[in-house]
């Protein structure tokens, strides 16, 4: 399995990144590192995260498509939790497709309310 990102995961990593690093480049680099080697478990273990319940996945799908052409099913979008980081992904047949990035103490609904008002 490869691992794929949405530019919205890219955007999402380099954010938290950066917001990180304003106050502790050391934390920001450890974060990234940890979240990064948590994402390439996947590739051996992709079932490792939570399946997602069906409401969310409905908030998602948007990303989803972008990601992939195939339509979501209830096992394939799951989240990875890795110590206060969600990442979310999709399970394709040969990739793993990394849809969003967010820290526990952001509101999950915001970020995709926030992707769908720069989509034109």
């Amino acid at each position: 399995m490869n691992i794929q990102y949405s530019p919205e995961a890219i955007n999402d990593l380099v954010r938290l990144r950066e917001f990180i690093e304003v106050n502790n480049p050391y934390a920001a680099k450890r974060a990234s590192e940890k979240i990064l080697l948590g994402i390439k478990k996947l590739k051996v273990f992709p079932k490792i995260g939570l399946p997602v319940q069906q409401s969310v996945q409905q908030s998602v799908q948007q990303s989803v498509q972008q990601a992939s052409e195939q339509s979501p099913e209830s096992e394939k979008i799951r989240d990875l939790f890795i110590t206060h980081y969600t990442v979310r992904y999709l399970i394709g047949d040969d990739s793993i497709f990394i849809l969003r990035v967010w820290h526990d103490k952001e509101i999950e609904r915001d970020l995709y309310i926030k992707q769908l008002k720069r989509t034109p």
